[in-house]
């Protein structure tokens, strides 16, 4: 088996890992086990505090002890445990405990999967910049694999997709330690300063005022990012609530129709290279900022028929802009604007901000909001105006950004990056 196989296989199930419930525990929290919306943003806070510390020390552990493909595999195996125990709880609290715990070495394997792929790459002396993107698009392709089938065998809301996941992790820990050595970089006596150990000298970045903007910004932004992952496909199954649409495409299919978010992700990142070249760096991350204002919006006035139906797919298309656009341009602008020396912990920090404290808010901000304002007496859900909320909030943070952030687009700066 070629080595490219190998790591499609491995990209392929990592995110068949995650797609398998990510987008659809919402019907299980709501609709079979009938929890409530604060509770659920703090299970998805667990994303986030995951991502604030445990990334940093599995990949100290990786670089300083044990081979990455080992912490990998392992990894794999408990978070998978972990998951393979979610059917069998029976209250919230607990719930998120158990979560954090899967979370907390799940979220790692994402960054170790990049590790492992450069480092196989380089063994085979493959090019790594040709190679690599082929292979991680797979990636994208197992989730939305793992959306479908839960969807298509009638597991989007039951507890069958934990287990469905936990499988995969099963195979995954045990295929991942016949995957190509990868031993640890650097000498067990090669001693760092906490700072550095942990990447925390990219703070000092906060002392400048456009990169303070910046990643302040970020986790403005990064809290939208988890909400259509968390709410989306309930709210396309609450209108079997309305008898007219009980059997319409959208509530049986609404997984399927909910990974064109994922297709147009892959689709939107071969257009980064034109957006960027002819608008720069700051007019992309502002277009992103936008398309999330329609993502939410189409979804609020959306609806599972005609032009709402329209709209709605409309909104998954967008997505693909709404989540590359930034994620992309932002990763240029910190590898454009800080030094060498300190260009990887200032990666760490943009992830940091999105992913860690923008989830964290986001997660917990939005079942708190929606639990006081938007929980109707009969306990339906106002779904019109919570998307309408979010849209006003990507709104706000899009004007912000358009005045505050002071950035001038420099084209050679962006074609002498060699990755």
């Amino acid at each position: 088996m070629s080595i490219k196989l190998r790591l499609i296989i491995m990209n392929f199930l990592q995110f068949f890992v995650w797609g398998a419930w990510l987008i659809t525990i919402a019907n299980y929290w709501f609709g079979t086990m009938g929890w409530g919306a604060t509770e659920f943003g703090a299970v998805f806070l667990t994303l986030g505090i995951a991502s604030l510390f445990m990334p940093t020390l599995t990949g100290i552990i990786a670089d300083k002890w044990v081979n990455a493909e080992v912490v990998y595999a392992v990894s794999h195996l408990l978070a998978g445990a972990a998951v393979a125990c979610f059917p069998f709880i029976n209250d919230p609290h607990t719930f998120f405990w158990v979560m954090l715990f899967a979370m907390s070495f799940y979220m790692p394997t994402i960054a170790l999967t990049n590790t492992i792929a450069y480092n196989a790459l380089n063994l085979a002396k493959l090019d790594v910049v040709k190679n690599f993107p082929p292979i991680r698009v797979w990636g994208t392709v197992g989730f939305i694999a793992a959306m479908w089938f839960t969807n298509l065998t009638g597991n989007k809301a039951s507890e069958n997709q934990f287990y469905i996941s936990a499988i995969a992790s099963l195979i995954l820990g045990i295929y991942s330690f016949t995957l190509p050595k990868c031993p640890p970089k650097q000498k067990t006596d090669e001693k760092q300063s906490f700072i550095k150990l942990f990447g925390l000298e990219a703070f000092k970045l906060f002392g400048n005022y456009k990169m303070a903007v910046f990643f302040i910004f970020s986790m403005m932004l990064g809290a939208s990012l988890q909400l259509t992952n968390m709410y989306g496909d309930r709210f396309l199954d609450h209108f079997k609530e309305i008898p007219k649409y009980s059997d319409s495409f959208i509530v049986k299919y609404s997984t399927i129709v909910m990974s064109v978010s994922q297709i147009s992700e892959t689709l939107f990142i071969l257009t980064i290279p034109f957006f960027l070249k002819r608008f720069g760096i700051k007019k992309v991350m502002i277009f992103s900022m936008f398309a999330w204002v329609l993502r939410f919006a189409f979804f609020g006035i959306g609806g599972p028929e005609g032009f709402g139906l329209v709209l709605i797919i409309t909104s998954m298309v967008v997505y693909g802009m709404a989540f590359d656009f930034f994620n992309i341009s932002g990763s240029l602008f910190i590898e454009t604007e800080t030094d060498s020396k300190i260009r990887g912990s200032a990666q760490g920090l943009f992830m940091m901000m999105t992913n860690g404290f923008g989830t964290m808010i986001g997660a917990l901000g939005s079942g708190i909001i929606i639990d006081k304002y938007f929980v109707l007496p009969d306990k339906t859900w106002d779904w019109h105006n919570i998307w309408l909320s979010f849209a006003a909030y990507a709104f706000v943070v899009a004007i912000l950004f358009m005045i505050l952030f002071k950035h001038k687009h420099n084209p050679e700066k962006i074609k002498n990056i060699n990755h």
